[in-house]
């Protein structure tokens, strides 16, 4: 059994390599070892890397990952000082992938959500992901990485960066993750009772949906709970609430920050949350094939944020899901997207390889 000594020496082993990659020093020949860093790496070990990394050499590793991520958007690769880093952690959505590998995932997701509300566009399909995909206690987290990094509430920036349907929903699971209520033991009594209070507002209530009732439960229901909830409602009615929302789905005005072509209707976005929290496997698999219909960068986007947020965490699942779907698996899209190292693509190579290591992560 390895003692933290081992641990330990591991750690500046990496975190050797890691300065020779910044002073220009690893030819493309020996990316290996650097690569094997963002890859093989627990979450927990690259918090020990980082920590290492600044004792070491007292300087912050994600804040210099940042740096090059700037560096590589504005320098031509043809420029000889650059070059060989290029080839080796290529472009800025290598470095992109090793930044967000690099961080806690709570930091990491806070920051997505931040670029989600202040990017080129507000993003609401990725805040319904990051809000509704995480464990309540995990929310709990982002929320206090957000506060910490950007001196800003999330609640407070989602209220005035969104509105209509996608705010309210947005809110009411941000609410659920401080209620301080975050897993454990599910009331099934309680998910039973939340299952006909569904039903009645969303089957029995004339046209449309009632929106009150619906938010004040997920106001006050952890992660957990409103799985058993669902699950409780399948049992009840012999459908997933899902279906029941699909048929109330029919006005698509009023939406704030959804995608063109898919519905922002108060039914329509509570059914991609819904979906985000009870089987994100198939909301990720679904994120995929909807970008790669997209087209443009949208692919490539939305295979970073999905394989390096689910590595270690379900992405198989998220794989078999996709593959279910279209005949093809995640590694394939990825190979046709970025190439291999050893394709001569090196501006695309090594971020191929980063992905398909972190999809091995069970």
């Amino acid at each position: 059994m390895a003692s933290i000594r081992d641990f330990a020496k591991r750690y500046e082993a990496d975190c050797r390599h890691l300065n020779q990659f910044f002073s220009g020093n690893v030819s493309p020949n020996n990316a290996r070892p650097v690569l094997e860093i963002f890859t093989a790496r627990s979450s927990q070990e690259m918090k020990q890397i980082c920590r290492a990394y600044s004792s070491m050499y007292r300087q912050d590793l994600i804040q210099l990952l940042s740096q090059q991520k700037t560096t590589f958007a504005v320098i031509p690769a043809s420029d000889p000082l650059v070059s060989k880093h290029i080839s080796i952690l290529s472009g800025s959505i290598a470095i992109r992938v090793a930044c967000l590998r690099a961080s806690e995932p709570c930091v990491r997701d806070a920051d997505i959500a931040r670029d989600a509300l202040f990017g080129r566009r507000i993003d609401g399909d990725v805040l319904v992901e990051v809000v509704c995909t995480r464990p309540s206690g995990e929310v709990a987290l982002i929320r206090q990485a957000y506060q910490a990094r950007y001196s800003a509430s999330l609640e407070r920036d989602v209220s005035s960066r969104t509105s209509g349907s996608l705010n309210e929903v947005l809110l009411a699971f941000l609410g659920s993750s401080g209620s301080g209520y975050h897993g454990g033991r599910v009331d099934a009594t309680m998910a039973m009772c939340d299952a006909k209070t569904l039903y009645e507002a969303v089957e029995i209530s004339a046209a449309r949906v009632d929106q009150r009732s619906v938010l004040q439960l997920l106001r006050h229901r952890s992660g957990d709970q409103l799985r058993a909830v669902l699950a409780s409602y399948r049992r009840l009615y012999g459908q997933e609430l899902a279906r029941a929302l699909k048929r109330k789905d029919g006005d698509t005005s009023g939406g704030g920050g959804g995608r063109r072509g898919e519905s922002s209707s108060f039914p329509g976005i509570l059914r991609a949350a819904l979906r985000c929290a009870q089987l994100p496997e198939r909301h990720f698999a679904r994120a995929v094939r909807a970008a790669l219909e997209r087209g443009g960068g949208a692919a490539r986007e939305a295979l970073v944020r999905t394989v390096v947020t689910r590595a270690g965490v379900d992405v198989r699942r998220v794989n078999q899901a996709f593959a279910a779907k279209t005949g093809w698996t995640l590694e394939s899209v990825v190979r046709n997207e970025f190439g291999s190292g050893g394709t001569g693509k090196s501006d695309d190579g090594l971020t191929g390889d980063l992905l398909v290591e972190l999809l091995k992560l069970a």
